[in-house]
């Protein structure tokens, strides 16, 4: 599955995006070790080391790599960390966050990409748990959590999710309107929280009871 002729191009994505100001090593060695053109449609194949978002089913998209880079990096995952995802999406934002040793909880409302990431990373090897539903309602039967990262963009930023941080936990979450989103990090410490606003960004939308209306 892990080309031989891709991997000078995972290597050239690692350190474009250094060059661009991702910092964290481990993230980085991510990115340069998975196989992005998995995950993505064949007909985008030979385009998966771009640093561009990619269309995939139920019009969605992956990612721009830069962007899953900033994410990860802002929820500074340790291994070990019990790690919510909302949005699981094409499945390359899990398999970052497990290959730098998360113990990963995915949420997805679109049934079809539900099954289609499962799929994947079973197939790379990796092991995560996996729900279809609501992701703006978090998953309480497992809380509190280490770390929640939201990959669509919300209006607004869920209590639920807020809620189901642990001491200490980080939630990484884009906030804005259906144009451009503001990256925003909560950080939990006892009963308060504290919030930082980082670069804009453009992400699909986040539906569900805390999120947009499915209109």
């Amino acid at each position: 599955m892990d080309e031989f002729k891709f991997r000078k191009r995972r290597k050239a994505l690692a350190d474009e995006l250094r060059e661009k100001g991702i910092q964290d090593e481990h993230v980085l060695k991510a990115i340069g070790t998975i196989p992005r053109h998995v995950f993505v449609d064949s007909a985008f194949a030979n385009r998966a080391y771009e640093d561009s978002a990619l269309p995939i089913a139920m019009k969605q998209t992956i990612s721009q790599p830069y962007t899953v880079a900033r994410q990860t990096e802002l929820l500074e995952v340790k291994p070990g960390e019990k790690i919510l995802e909302i949005g699981s999406g094409s499945g390359y934002q899990g398999a970052v966050l497990l290959e730098m040793g998360a113990k990963l909880y995915t949420i997805e409302r679109h049934d079809e990409l539900h099954h289609r990431a499962r799929q994947i990373l079973s197939k790379l090897g990796y092991r995560a748990m996996f729900k279809c539903g609501d992701g703006t309602q978090g998953w309480n039967a497992y809380a509190p959590w280490d770390g929640i990262v939201v990959t669509a963009g919300a209006p607004v930023i869920p209590e639920a999710l807020r809620n189901q941080l642990a001491d200490g936990g980080r939630l990484v979450i884009p906030v804005g309107d259906s144009s451009t989103q503001s990256m925003v990090r909560i950080i939990r410490e006892g009963d308060q929280f504290s919030e930082e606003h980082y670069d804009n960004f453009k992400f699909v939308p986040l539906i569900g009871k805390n999120g947009w209306n499915d209109s």
